[in-house]
């Protein structure tokens, strides 16, 4: 017993929602894509989940969601896949794939088989057995991955009013739902083995901002040690975390974000592999012609900095679906993936973004009082990384356009001095008609209009223009729709 298509998306997350809105503007027919997920719902911005799901008030559900309301456009509901001729198989699991004979088999024995797949399993969230401690399936302990995690913390929260959460891990998922549940007014208290919240991306002096404002907020945080037991009721409900340095936190809740793992597993031995995702190139195909990959789950090229990375980021998964479904259907009009890595998050009144790579030396720039600054790294003599909290939408296509440049910067001190001026002059010089050296003009910042070499032009079909309009829409979702 089985089904065949023509393509066949496996994993249900945001970037299979985004590339089924594609291949129905190139023109799929009905009946030639399938969407396979163990989820039991369609496709949905899972931004959400950490911030409107989590409101005390007028909580974020779906349909409000789906994708792909996300960047702004339609909204793809049940009905929607239905009217357009797309399979949603859901609330099933592949337990096996055979990408020599391209076919997927699924927990229930039925078979699949396409002649194009593209793999967008997304990544698991890493549990505490993983680290030798027990407990993730007392009902008080929560991650927070997909739709049945967020329920979960709902009824969490829910049975914790002004009680004590526990939030074991200091990065993303930590950082939000900290500003979700004081939101609903528990007391939390944040536990984290580094010296400092965000230390893959915030530099030691904008994680201090970030944490004083959340211990404004009454946040605690205990950093440099780690979880090591619960301790329990006798109903199995957690009532106290106890920590490596001693310590003995009451808790009522504890919420667990400590990294996440890609789901590759099913293709280990048939496809090549780097990064710990599926290594693919600049169309999003990976070693076997009529395998792609998207999302958390591809490794691929960075023309930026020329090099390949996995990217964690909602952003990554939108834009790669999208171009994986245009080299699919459209292969010699598309280039290879141009992307500038993009991240964000907002908290609170907060809003910040980031662009590029925090790399080589930071300078920081702004009024770290206030509530406007940022910070730009310097590698190798190129200007590679730019944050920006508190920008306008102008701003923040600044340091999108700066980063995606990659201009020379020759004199540090003089380019935290300009700060974010240097960022607004770079993006209000005409784009030049070549590639050319013009040399120092005085400022010690170098020829910042144009590189030295031609390896970003402003042509590039995802270049300055893309990072602009990724910046733009980003401000514009951050200030009118706050709840993802």
């Amino acid at each position: 017993m089985g089904r065949a298509f023509v393509y066949v998306i496996l994993g249900g997350g945001v970037a299979s929602g985004y590339a089924a809105l594609e291949f129905t503007k190139r023109g799929v027919s009905h009946g030639e894509l399938c969407i396979i997920s163990e989820e039991t719902v369609a496709p949905y911005e899972r931004p959400a989940l950490s911030k409107g799901y989590l409101l005390p008030e007028a909580p974020a559900r779906l349909p409000a969601f789906h994708t792909c309301v996300g960047a702004n456009q339609e909204r793809l509901t049940p009905k929607w896949y239905k009217e357009h001729g797309i399979e949603l198989v859901l609330g099933t699991r592949v337990i096996s794939a055979d990408v020599r004979r391209r076919t997927l088999l699924t927990a229930a024995g039925e078979t699949i088989s396409y002649k194009i797949l593209i793999v967008a399993t997304g990544a698991r969230a890493l549990k505490l057995e993983e680290f030798g401690v027990n407990g993730s399936d007392a009902e008080n302990v929560c991650y927070l991955r997909n739709l049945t995690d967020a329920n979960r913390l709902v009824g969490a929260m829910n049975s914790c009013s002004r009680g004590n959460a526990v939030i074991i891990g200091g990065g993303y998922i930590g950082m939000e739902c900290a500003a979700s549940l004081v939101i609903n007014k528990i007391n939390v208290t944040m536990v984290f083995p580094e010296a400092q919240c965000m230390p893959r991306l915030f530099t030691p002096k904008i994680a201090s901002f970030y944490e004083d404002y959340y211990k404004a907020k009454g946040v605690e945080f205990v950093k440099g040690t780690v979880l090591t037991s619960f301790d329990m009721d006798s109903n199995g409900k957690v009532v106290a975390v106890n920590l490596r340095d001693g310590k003995r936190l009451p808790a009522d809740m504890v919420v667990v974000g400590i990294g996440i793992r890609p789901n590759t597993s099913l293709f280990e031995g048939q496809l090549t592999m780097e990064k710990g995702g599926i290594k693919v190139n600049g169309k999003m195909q990976s070693s076997n012609s009529s395998v792609y990959a998207v999302g958390d789950v591809a490794a691929f090229p960075v023309k930026l900095f020329s090099e390949t990375r996995r990217l964690e980021h909602v952003d990554s998964a939108r834009k790669s679906a999208r171009h994986a479904v245009s080299a699919i259907m459209d292969p010699e009009k598309t280039g290879d993936f141009d992307d500038v890595p993009f991240f964000y998050s907002r908290v609170f009144t907060l809003s910040w973004q980031f662009y590029g790579d925090n790399v080589g030396e930071a300078v920081h720039f702004g009024d770290f009082s206030g509530n406007t600054f940022g910070a730009y790294w310097v590698n190798k003599g190129h200007l590679v990384g730019s944050f920006l909290e508190g920008g306008t939408k102008e701003e923040y296509e600044a340091i999108a356009m700066v980063t995606s440049l990659k201009p020379a910067i020759e004199d540090l001190a003089k380019l935290e001095s300009q700060g974010l001026s240097y960022a607004m002059a770079v993006s209000r010089e005409p784009p030049p008609t070549q590639v050319i050296n013009v040399g120092s003009s005085g400022s010690g910042l170098g020829p910042y209009p144009v590189l030295e070499t031609p390896m970003y032009r402003w042509h590039a079909t995802a270049g300055v223009i893309l990072a602009g309009s990724i910046a733009a829409f980003a401000y514009w979702y951050g200030r009118r729709r706050r709840r993802w």
